[in-house]
C-alpha cells in the first residue's frame, strides 16, 4: 500500500474517533499485536497494509534488514517487524525518505546519536506546524472565496473563462 493509501486509511479511521486525537489512532491503525515468529513477506505486507514491493524498497535503500530462511525467502523477525512499523508511522507523519534513512543510519550507530535523532524528530514537529499553519490559512481562503460566491462556484460561463468581479471586502 503506498503512503498515500496508508494515510487515506489512517484518515478514515479518524472519522471513528471520538473525542480529541491520539497517537492511539496511528497504533490501532499499525498494530502489530505479538509477532514473535518470523514472517513472509506476505504475512508482513498483509499484517502492515503495505505492498510487499514497498517491503522490499525499503530492504533495498537501507531502512530494514530482513534475514533469510533456509530456502532463500525474506524471513522478517520480530526486530524488523517493528522497524517497519516505525517506517511506516514516520512516513504516516510526511517525513521524507532521506531523513528517514539518516535517523535509521543513526539508531543503528547507537545510544550515543539519541541527541542528533532528538533534534531530527524536534525538526520534523516543526515542519509539521508549519504546514498546519500554511493549510489552515489556505483552508480560510479557500472558504473566504466559496462564501463569496454564496456557496456557489460561479456561473457556467464564469467558469468557461471569463472574469469575475469579486467584492471589495
Amino acid at each position: 500500500m503506498a503512503t498515500d493509501d496508508l494515510m487515506s486509511k489512517a484518515l478514515s479511521a479518524l472519522d471513528e474517533v471520538d473525542g480529541p486525537m491520539s497517537v492511539e489512532v496511528i497504533h490501532r491503525l499499525v498494530d502489530v499485536g505479538d509477532a514473535s515468529e518470523p514472517m513472509t513477506i506476505t504475512e508482513v505486507a498483509d499484517l502492515l497494509g503495505m505492498s510487499p514491493h514497498t517491503l522490499r524498497y525499503y530492504e533495498r535503500v537501507g531502512l530494514v534488514e530482513v534475514g533469510r530462511d533456509a530456502g532463500g525467502h525474506r524471513s522478517y523477525d520480530a526486530d524488523a517487524v517493528r522497524r517497519l512499523v516505525f517506517l511506516t508511522r514516520m512516513r504516516l507523519s510526511g517525513m521524507a525518505m532521506r531523513d528517514l534513512q539518516h535517523y535509521v543510519q543513526l539508531v543503528d550507530e547507537g545510544e550515543e546519536t539519541v541527541p542528533e535523532r532528538l533534534d531530527m524528530l524536534l525538526e520534523h514537529r516543526d515542519t509539521i506546524r508549519r504546514q498546519l499553519k500554511e493549510l489552515t490559512l489556505s483552508l480560510a481562503a479557500t472558504e473566504y472565496k466559496i462564501a463569496t460566491y454564496g456557496g456557489r462556484t460561479g456561473s457556467p460561463q464564469n467558469r468557461a473563462g471569463q472574469h469575475e468581479q469579486e467584492p471589495d471586502r
